[in-house]
């Protein structure tokens, strides 16, 4: 079955997108969904290339974290999924499935978690603090997820329960020559949005905000991403389950990063008012 053809109804019933999954490079197909992957996070690195210094870092310690970035979003992607989905890859004759990336299977939380551990080995390494690296690493990340959802886009895929809203999506199938058209919430576009609005809040409170501490925007990206993951994942059609249960993995972890930042950050501000009352009187 060919791919199907992708409109958007808002946009007038002329509006019909056909983007080729792949195209050929001297005989070499090139997937893309991974150059849309990379263009992301390479916009995402040049960011904080740009405003290294304002995270206390060095040119060597970015590339040093492209490097690791992307080695460890990729291991820690694939383990997460395959984490969840045991049965493609575990059995007779499916081991090779593990090392099959071309043919998908990767998971955003499990590369997340990933960078930021390996993030905190860096860390420790070369004696960065910690929180403020991590509150530059997630501006960087947000351009990522923001522009590498659109990969999902080309590949037909992360799209939501059948919808008749205005701006739904519509798929339409050739099925030996009859078509049919289903129309679906595009959560694609919504993650992207979302994680887009989650950069520019972010840039602005980065600039705006001297008396930040650090480790706040890293906070706050664990907030707005896991209020916006957690409502998303609820209408998406291809999650990750709990074995043995109905609970979608992403969604619960994301409803638990959403109320874990939010409670350390209104400790954290309690904290840090009631340390500026205390000085103000013995002034």
């Amino acid at each position: 079955m060919s791919d199907p053809a992708i409109s958007f109804p808002i946009f007038g019933e002329g509006f019909v997108l056909e983007p080729p999954r792949s195209f050929s490079v001297f005989g070499l197909p090139i997937y893309l969904y991974g150059v849309i992957i990379a263009a992301g996070f390479l916009l995402g690195m040049l960011y904080l290339y740009a405003r290294r210094e304002d995270f206390g870092l060095t040119r060597d310690n970015v590339l040093d974290m492209m490097i690791i970035s992307v080695l460890g979003g990729i291991v820690g992607a694939r383990l997460y999924y395959i984490a969840f989905r045991p049965e493609e890859f575990f059995g007779a004759g499916k081991w090779g499935n593990i090392l099959r990336l071309r043919e998908g299977g990767l998971a955003i939380y499990g590369g997340i978690i990933a960078v930021v551990i390996v993030t905190l080995v860096y860390c420790r390494k070369k004696k960065l603090p910690v929180g403020r690296t991590l509150d530059g690493g997630i501006m960087a990340l947000l351009i990522g997820q923001a522009v590498g959802r659109w990969g999902n886009f080309v590949n037909r895929e992360v799209f939501g329960y059948e919808t008749e809203l205005p701006w739904r999506m519509g798929l339409t199938y050739d099925l030996n020559g009859a078509t049919s058209t289903v129309y679906v919430h595009p959560t694609f576009l919504y993650e992207s949005l979302w994680n887009a609005v989650g950069f520019a809040l972010l840039h602005v409170f980065s600039k705006r905000f001297r008396k930040r501490y650090n480790g706040q925007m890293f906070l706050l990206y664990l907030l707005w991403y896991g209020i916006g993951r957690f409502l998303i994942e609820g209408i998406r059609t291809d999650t990750l389950y709990i074995p043995g249960t109905t609970l979608r993995v992403s969604q619960c972890l994301a409803g638990l990063c959403a109320v874990v930042s939010a409670a350390v950050l209104i400790k954290n501000g309690l904290t840090r008012r009631k340390a500026a009352e205390i000085h103000e009187m013995e002034e």
